[in-house]
């Protein structure tokens, strides 16, 4: 029992140390979980820093017999907030990145993590039920030894991470690789040539509705893209091309996906160029999710500027994932759809390597602002009707040349269209000269658009009649018109 209790101490060492040293070297990434877990904005970078600092601690203390069982009842409470917090946040419906071990492994919050963080809360309890006198064997037995085990231990941890970066760097040059080899999309057999391709991620803000669309398939009928929704399921659109490479390479994979998701969402690919070629280049694909562009139409409204490219679709319709451009992130996406509940409302999945928090599925945060004509505004005048929420600013161009488009969005609201509310940093008077019809809102600083999600301007988010945001923000002009259709 000596032995199995030493055993366990290291165990959990490894854990905290493991989980302190991936938080610290992903500052960015800790501040954007602790933000999605609901830590009030003031406090949020003290958590940050102080998170991963805790779990160092708790791990240097586990190695020694006179101090572990302190480390034990500590680490178990911070399992515990750990395991609620997850519980909560799956009530909720929400899915935030548990960012457990910051940049070395993070995944959304799920069955998995709650499980695993159970089983440790499970070592812990163990050792904290032995009491301060029965935590097994001792690592060192003098002042010198315990130094000694100390940096030998540190130096095994530094090894671990380095092998982790060298590791990395090695998958991020294999994945830079296979993006090269994709990088043309195919029209008539020559590659097209993009002046200004963008980022291969980029793509519409997630949450904004999937453009309207009517398409042949690879079998002669006419798809629509409400027939697609009618089954009442997510979609995995996968944009391909019978010249490109990586298309073909993937495939196989594609079919098993199509198998192992049946009970779960639908997949379709959508190509381009003649049916008998797109049916021969992905033989065994049924011809009716097999659809045809007559060159890269949809591909292009969507921003799916190379194939492979992967993006998901809610059951309403809305845009559930960033553009996975790739095979590497195509399967990636694949791993993380299989963890997931996609009964669950607000479910999506962001582009690990984007670091601004999303907050879709969150309340809208408590505000009490007043707007240009002196009216106060609170969160609850912004719940019982749907909302296009703006980040406005005199002291932006791009801001200032989308006036006239605000004001054709509030002459469509006559129509049916969204109610608009401005956040506005600027003088009043100079804002009344404008005329809009929306309220705009005086937000110094824009405190409290960082808290709808909006960290530059122009963006906004869509906000449903509960108060609730739906979608990510859309940042510019021509993604701001994305989120409403346009």
């Amino acid at each position: 029992m000596e032995t199995v209790l030493l055993l366990i101490r290291i165990f959990l060492f490894g854990v905290f140390a493991l989980a302190g040293i991936g938080k610290l070297m992903d500052p960015a990434g800790s501040r954007k979980a602790v933000t999605e877990f609901g830590v009030p904005s003031s406090f949020v970078p003290f958590a940050a820093l102080a998170l991963p600092i805790v779990e160092l601690l708790i791990a240097a203390l586990f190695l020694f017999n006179a101090t572990s069982w302190f480390a034990a009842i500590v680490g178990l409470l911070l399992l515990l907030i750990f395991i609620g917090g997850m519980i909560h946040m799956l009530a909720r419906g929400k899915a935030p990145d548990c960012h457990c071990f910051g940049q070395i492994h993070s995944e959304p919050v799920g069955r998995s993590s709650i499980i695993r963080s159970v089983g440790f809360a499970a070592l812990a309890l163990v050792l904290a039920i032995q009491g301060s006198g029965g935590q097994g064997l001792a690592l060192a037995e003098s002042p010198a030894e315990s130094i000694q085990t100390l940096l030998i231990v540190t130096c095994l941890m530094l090894s671990v991470t380095l092998l982790f970066f060298v590791k990395k760097l090695s998958d991020q040059f294999a994945q830079f690789s296979g993006r090269l080899e994709s990088i043309g999309s195919f029209e008539g057999g020559s590659p097209a040539v993009r002046e200004n391709a963008g980022d291969p991620a980029d793509g519409l803000p997630i949450g904004a509705p999937f453009p309207d669309f009517e398409l042949p398939s690879a079998s002669g009928k006419a798809v629509r893209f409400e027939h697609l929704l009618s089954r009442a399921r997510p979609l995995m659109l996968i944009f391909v091309s019978p010249e490109c490479g990586p298309c073909r390479a993937l495939f196989p994979e594609i079919q098993e996906w199509c198998s192992e998701f049946a009970e779960k969402m639908d997949i379709f690919l959508i190509s381009s160029g003649e049916p008998d070629e797109n049916l021969s280049k992905f033989a065994g694909f049924e011809g009716d999710r097999l659809l045809l562009q007559q060159k890269r139409e949809l591909a292009e409204l969507v921003h799916a500027r190379w194939t492979p490219t992967a993006i998901v679709v809610g059951t309403d319709g809305s845009i559930a994932s960033h553009p996975a451009a790739g095979d590497r992130a195509i399967r990636e996406l694949a791993e993380r759809i299989k963890a997931s509940d996609l009964s669950r409302p607000f479910t999506f999945f962001a582009n690990p390597a984007i670091r601004r928090a999303i907050k879709i599925g969150s309340r809208i945060p408590k505000f009490e602002l007043t707007d240009i004509n002196g009216r106060q505004w609170t969160e609850n005048d912004l719940i019982g009707e749907p909302a296009l929420v703006i980040a406005w600013s005199l002291a932006c161009p791009h801001c200032v040349e989308m006036a006239d488009e605000i004001k054709k969005w509030e002459s469509e609201r006559l129509d049916g269209g969204r109610r608009i509310v401005i956040l506005a940093d600027g003088d009043a008077d100079e804002f009344r000269s404008y005329g809009f019809q929306s309220p705009v809102i005086i937000d110094v600083r824009h405190i409290k658009a960082i808290n709808f999600g909006l960290f530059g301007t122009p963006s906004a988010v869509l906000v449903n009649a509960e108060g609730v945001v739906t979608t990510e923000a859309g940042i510019g002009s021509p993604n701001i018109r994305a989120l409403l259709g346009k």
